[in-house]
């Protein structure tokens, strides 16, 4: 708020952020005073631990060092307001379990709207329902029953941000996503059935640990010279199609020869 609009962010080296998201406001604030850096926190950990109600949890807990600040102009004593405090918690605890609804989690039209209440407040767009879709399908891809509950490990999905016409391209994929280019147009964009060779050095001529320097006077010797990188390359490539491997990933430089 106010009325959920944007706000205009710029830091002393003019960085400007424009955001309506309570967790990017409070990772840009900069704050010395220890209650202020407890409200930071509290935002901190509602934002890694959940994903949403930053806003939330930083309006309440203000209210509640408001209320807390009463407390001690009127003589009450820290520790009092602390069990006070620990006291009202089981007791929210207590009454959010009662309250509570049990979702399956085969439900996916409830589920459907739990993100999309949380996505509203962070993201809109006509193609909303697409992004959404594509959410929940990665998140049942890593999703691991244990009981009756699932355990997730988010750190199993990536995001590989590329350019697009608009959110409407987003797209879900179950593999390895290498962002990289193929060293040659000629190269195929499309390899069925493939056989991956994964290796860790270059399949290029690599410079030698001695400096050495090469006369050349003549264009022949030139081409002696390309040609003998060619044939060291051609061997490497050669033993490796051996092997039957028809894609190969290389962690160095692929020669262009």
């Amino acid at each position: 708020g106010p009325r959920g609009v944007d706000k205009m962010l710029i830091s002393s080296t003019s960085d400007v952020v424009v955001t309506n998201d309570g967790a990017t406001i409070v990772k840009e604030m900069d704050v010395d005073h220890p209650a202020a850096k407890l409200v930071v926190e509290t935002a901190k950990v509602q934002d890694s631990e959940v994903g949403d109600g930053t806003t939330s949890a930083v309006v309440f807990t203000g209210f509640l060092l408001e209320k807390a600040e009463k407390l001690l102009d009127q003589k009450v004593h820290p520790n009092t307001i602390i069990e006070g405090y620990r006291k009202a918690e089981a007791l929210a605890l207590s009454l959010s379990k009662e309250i509570a609804t049990k979702v399956s989690p085969e439900d996916r039209k409830y589920l459907r709207d739990v993100a999309f209440t949380t996505l509203a407040s962070k993201y809109f767009a006509p193609n909303m329902d697409k992004v959404i879709d594509v959410a929940m399908d990665a998140i049942f891809s890593i999703a691991e029953r244990n009981g009756e509950s699932y355990n997730i490990d988010l750190s199993n999905v990536k995001f590989v941000k590329k350019r697009g016409e608009s959110t409407e391209d987003v797209e879900l994929i179950k593999g390895i996503v290498l962002d990289k280019e193929v060293p040659s147009p000629s190269m195929p964009k499309l390899v069925e059935d493939a056989k991956i060779a994964v290796i860790d050095f270059g399949l290029d001529v690599e410079k030698g640990e001695i400096t050495a320097k090469l006369s050349i006077t003549s264009p022949e010797q030139i081409r002696e010279a390309l040609e003998e990188q060619a044939k060291q390359v051609k061997a490497m490539v050669d033993a490796i199609a051996k092997t039957g491997a028809n894609v190969v990933i290389s962690q160095k430089g692929i020669d262009h020869l």
